[in-house]
């Protein structure tokens, strides 16, 4: 079977014997190259997105209140920034991204560790967790609020509750994609609970455990922003339903596209710490 090769956000299968017939110095040649257009391409992209962008709206002659011009939208960011308030509405999110993704993240190593190991804690669990996931958070939000008020622990709870399934899930499969020979290995060796999670259990799960994580990170920025919409008097949520309220649509794209810009900051530090961590996984050239 051949491996999956994360690199830099992007997937690409690779070949035993493509690693082994490929040249070092044919290798770095080819990366570099690669290297090159993924650096040009990617400012080419933003440019075309960007004059396509102002060309529908100046074909379409559409108001401001509709479609504004990028330039607009700039203008609009820049006054936001000048006047602090983007600054605290950001600070505010994060705070709550940050606080769902600690919450979430726990609860869902730990139980997702506890379901991996006990198959019977599964059958009497697994029911009532997949039922929890009919409910849709933007309808679960609400009440949250009403239990525990207008502040950022209510958001904290939608963030984590957006994010716990899909981890949860990695988690499990993670724990039991460990080789059942090398679990015999350990316990021919009489190695310990902690030693067998420390040297084999980790490190055999931490690929699936980084695809939940990257996949929690994102839904972590939604998470908040559901919350923001439910109620909420400061954050980017709350700042998009109040340009939607005053027909500021340039500050509604400032809002979005600085939720997309935190999105893709979170990915990359995980993609980050990935491939920090799993170096070994990925052979040199």
């Amino acid at each position: 079977m051949s491996p999956v090769v994360v690199q830099d956000g992007v997937f690409a299968m690779e070949t035993r014997q493509g690693f082994k017939g490929r040249s070092r110095g044919g290798g770095r040649g080819r990366s570099g190259r690669e290297a090159f257009w993924r650096h040009v391409l990617i400012p080419l992209a933003a440019v075309a997105f960007v004059g396509l962008w102002q060309f529908i709206v100046q074909w379409g002659a559409y108001p401001a209140f509709i479609l504004p011009t990028p330039r607009r939208v700039v203008l609009r960011f820049l006054d936001a920034l000048r006047a602090g308030s983007l600054q605290m509405h950001v600070l505010v999110t994060l705070r709550e991204v940050f606080g769902g993704l600690a919450l979430g993240l726990s609860v869902a190593v730990l139980l997702g560790y506890a379901l991996g190991k006990s198959r019977t804690l599964e059958r009497i669990l697994s029911p009532y967790i997949v039922a929890s996931q009919a409910i849709p958070i933007i309808a679960l939000a609400p009440l949250l609020i009403i239990w525990f008020g207008l502040g950022s622990l209510s958001k904290v709870l939608v963030c984590a509750l957006t994010l716990f399934f899909p981890v949860l899930i990695n988690i499990i499969v993670g724990i039991r994609s460990v080789d059942s020979d090398l679990m015999d290995l350990m316990r021919s060796l009489r190695a310990s609970r902690w030693q067998v999670f420390k040297m084999l259990e980790l490190p055999a799960s931490l690929p699936v455990l980084f695809g939940g994580l990257k996949i929690g990170v994102t839904l972590s920025v939604i998470g908040a922003v559901v919350g923001e919409f439910a109620g909420a008097d400061r954050g980017l949520g709350f700042l998009v339903n109040l340009a939607r309220g005053l027909f500021d649509t340039p500050l509604m794209f400032v809002a979005l596209f600085t939720l997309m810009f935190i999105a893709l900051v979170l990915y990359w530090v995980v993609s980050a710490l990935e491939s920090c961590l799993l170096k070994w996984r990925w052979p040199e050239e």
